[in-house]
């Protein structure tokens, strides 16, 4: 276990400077840059929540409308926008990452706590609503599923199998979200906890197994969480340069050749950045009189 140490008093000073033990960068950077990127993923969440229209892109559906529900003039970013925050906001990473940043709390126990009214832990409003976090592992268990299916239809291109590089993007942000989710602490007590012998019943074993597939993940949760934020923020923005025509999807789309011209050889046949409409049915010749 690291301990803080006290580094010699700069001459003129009363109080000792205490040295960060995790790390040889100042001990400012961490706390600043959980503040910058915190404030602006939250800044930029509520503008394409409250302010643009649903992203959406040929067979691309941004993580922050999906699932996608239409409810009269609520923006769809509200009903789903909702659990993901939640479950971020009580997630146990994030709460020492923004406790020790915006609140400034210490990162080690040999440093004093600033000067604050009496502690009272996560029992009072609106720290204790921090209990919510194993619920919300339930939504957002469920929206996981439904990005997975999101990212599958993302390589349909018009009936056609494709890999273009908003469904790579896609595919790459369902990793890294599924390695934030079931890396969770929830996740990892509903596994093994409140269990007193692990070998005592194949049940018990079982969640033995289970319980340390979760803890692989669980070890590295900080680095899952702020990559699983990140790659949500790309693949919206991704998603909404693809609207406004800033940005041209690069694809490869392969597809079975045409039942109307049989051939002797089954294969492939693929284009780079196919048009769409390359990828829309000839039209109907006429005859003529």
């Amino acid at each position: 276990m690291a301990v803080s140490e006290r580094a010699a008093p700069p001459a003129g000073s009363g109080r000792a400077r205490v040295r960060n033990p995790y790390s040889s960068l100042p001990s400012w950077l961490y706390p600043s840059f959980v503040v910058l990127a915190l404030t602006m993923f939250g800044v930029y969440t509520a503008w394409v929540v409250l302010f643009q229209p649903v992203a959406q892109s040929g067979s691309y559906l941004s993580p922050f409308d999906s699932p996608l529900i239409i409810a009269g003039g609520i923006p769809a970013g509200i009903l789903v926008v909702w659990a993901p925050l939640v479950f971020r906001g009580t997630c146990y990473y994030y709460r020492k990452a923004y406790f020790r940043s915006f609140f400034w709390h210490p990162r080690s126990c040999a440093v004093d706590e600033p000067k604050r009214g009496p502690y009272r832990g996560e029992t009072a409003f609106p720290w204790v609503l921090n209990n919510l976090h194993r619920f919300t592992f339930y939504v957002i268990f469920v929206q996981v599923l439904f990005l997975v299916f999101d990212a599958i239809i993302g390589f349909d291109f018009h009936g056609r199998f494709g890999i273009g590089f908003g469904s790579v993007l896609m595919a790459f942000n369902v990793v890294l979200l599924s390695g934030y989710t079931f890396g969770c602490h929830a996740l990892r007590h509903l596994a093994g906890g409140s269990l007193d012998c692990f070998s005592c019943s194949t049940v018990a074993r079982t969640r033995y197994q289970l319980w340390r597939c979760v803890t692989v993940l669980n070890v590295r949760h900080d680095r899952w969480a702020w990559a699983s934020l990140f790659s949500v923020w790309l693949t919206d923005l991704y998603i909404r340069l693809l609207m406004a025509g800033v940005r041209h999807d690069p694809r490869l789309i392969f597809c079975w050749p045409s039942i109307t011209r049989p051939s002797r050889r089954t294969s492939w046949c693929s284009a780079r950045a196919v048009p769409a409409c390359a990828l829309r049915s000839p039209r109907p010749r006429v005859a003529r009189a």
